[in-house]
């Protein structure tokens, strides 16, 4: 891994499906990674059954494992802290909250339906007024990414939102690496990861 994708920081905020899987992506890679969470998320008051790969659960259930996965690689997770503006700075952007200010090279928004933090930073819009962006969730904005209900009228999926933050985190990667970059794990990953986890327990 390049020196330049050690040190890079991707803030994200909104800390639903979208948000914690583009900081899965993003973490799991090497990239200092800060998620801001108000657990607003309609997660709380969903039941999966249409989630490929999940049977039945609870959502408050669903989240709660998805916080524990991004927070066993390591995501640096601001639970409860808003992020008041978002600003440039150098060579990034300043993520100002009541607690302090954030340096960060990318930013993924994953605020659900509430579009105010794009507008602010200055993103584009559709004619069904949510947020434009491509196929890897890049806004008209560079290095700012969104994602989920924000960059869609009605089509708010938890199974969708997670494939929205994955293409950001990507791209991300994509961009830093100077290529295509692919994460894809075989069965020795996990064994390597999680049974190093079971050896230290």
């Amino acid at each position: 891994m390049s020196e330049q994708s050690q040190t890079s920081t991707v803030s994200i905020v909104g800390g639903g499906p979208a948000g914690l899987s583009a900081a899965l992506f993003t973490q799991k890679n090497g990239l200092e990674t800060r998620v801001f969470d108000l657990d607003g998320t309609w997660m709380h008051k969903a039941h999966l059954f249409n989630y490929l790969g999940v049977g039945s659960q609870d959502g408050s259930a669903f989240m709660e494992t998805a916080r524990n996965q991004v927070d066993s690689f390591g995501v640096e997770r601001h639970q409860g802290e808003a992020v008041e503006t978002i600003s440039d700075a150098d060579d990034g952007f300043v993520l100002e909250t009541d607690d302090g200010e954030y340096e960060s090279d990318y930013v993924v928004l994953a605020t659900g339906a509430n579009r105010d933090l794009a507008e602010s930073v200055g993103c584009e819009f559709t004619d069904d007024d949510v947020v434009d962006v491509d196929l890897s969730m890049q806004t008209s904005v560079e290095n700012v990414y969104a994602t989920g209900a924000m960059v869609r009228a009605e089509e708010w999926q938890a199974v969708i939102s997670s494939g929205d933050g994955a293409a950001a985190a990507l791209n991300i990667l994509s961009d830093i690496k100077g290529e295509h970059y692919h994460d894809f794990d075989v069965p020795a990953d996990a064994d390597s990861v999680f049974g190093g986890m079971s050896d230290e327990a």
